[in-house]
């Protein structure tokens, strides 16, 4: 007879669209146990889990305390879902490693960290292995359609020289934050801010370029980015946004890779 298995000990950080997502995934799994959840969000600390995720969930209440949620998962698994930017969330991917979780993120740069903050991938590499947990950044895209994906089809194409992937994405219907990072509705003078600040665009794009690159065997040491406007060849409207004809409907972002000058990766993307 077969043994049963132990279910894997589960914290939740982040119930945002995207976090509530993957707790609902997370429930589907029987051996996934969701034994605490973190959020900084006044409306949801303190409620029910399952009153958050709109889904059937052990009896977990929300907390703030990161330190005391993660304690009641030691030996498991920190689900993240905080932010996209490493440098703003390496102190909590630290201290779940500290806590003895190890860890899959959404953060975006966490997917290959070492191409704009090699010095945190380099403490947080330090620190899991001191730990002997794992630490995954990963996600659809990066971590799946636009680099793991192309490196996967690559592996039965013998020798790749170069990769090109190109990705179309109809953003009416999605979530609002995407939206956002889109510019839709925007004029030029805002759309251009906006990619200056870093709101406007999609955050991982090079990370990709650099892994389906690596993925298939080719060297990397630059990797560049473009970010343009894209605009409504007639009336738009989507459930947050309406857009004339000509206006700013979207965004076209295009990163390459290059290795000693040489083009070895270029993904396009336009949402």
């Amino acid at each position: 007879m077969q043994e049963a298995r132990l279910a894997i000990k589960v914290a939740l950080m982040g119930l945002g669209a995207i976090g509530r997502g993957i707790a609902r995934c997370a429930l589907q799994k029987h051996d996934l146990e969701i034994v605490a959840a973190i959020d900084l969000d006044p409306h949801r600390v303190g409620r029910k889990l399952s009153d958050v995720v709109d889904a059937p969930t052990p009896e977990v209440v929300i907390g703030s305390d990161a330190g005391a949620e993660m304690r009641k998962a030691q030996g498991g698994i920190l689900l993240h879902a905080t932010g996209s930017r490493l440098d703003r969330i390496e102190g909590e991917l630290a201290q779940a490693l500290t806590a003895g979780l190890c860890v899959v993120s959404t953060c975006e740069e966490l997917s290959y960290p070492w191409l704009r903050h090699p010095e945190i991938a380099e403490r947080l590499d330090r620190l899991a292995q001191k730990r002997k947990l794992a630490l995954l950044g990963t996600g659809v895209n990066p971590g799946f359609v636009m680099d793991r994906l192309p490196a996967t089809l690559g592996a039965v194409c013998g020798h790749v020289g170069r990769v090109r992937v190109t990705r179309v994405v109809d953003s009416r219907s999605r979530r609002k934050q995407l939206q956002l990072k889109t510019g839709a509705g925007l004029n030029e003078e805002e759309f251009d801010r906006g990619v200056d600040e870093g709101t406007i665009g999609h955050v991982g794009l090079m990370e990709s370029a650099a892994l389906a690159s690596l993925g298939v065997g080719l060297e990397v040491d630059e990797v560049d980015e473009s970010i343009d406007p894209v605009e409504a060849e007639e009336d738009m409207q989507g459930d947050d946004f309406t857009v004339p004809k000509g206006g700013i409907v979207g965004l076209k972002q295009v990163a390459r890779a290059f290795h000693d000058g040489k083009e070895v990766a270029v993904l396009d993307l336009t949402i």
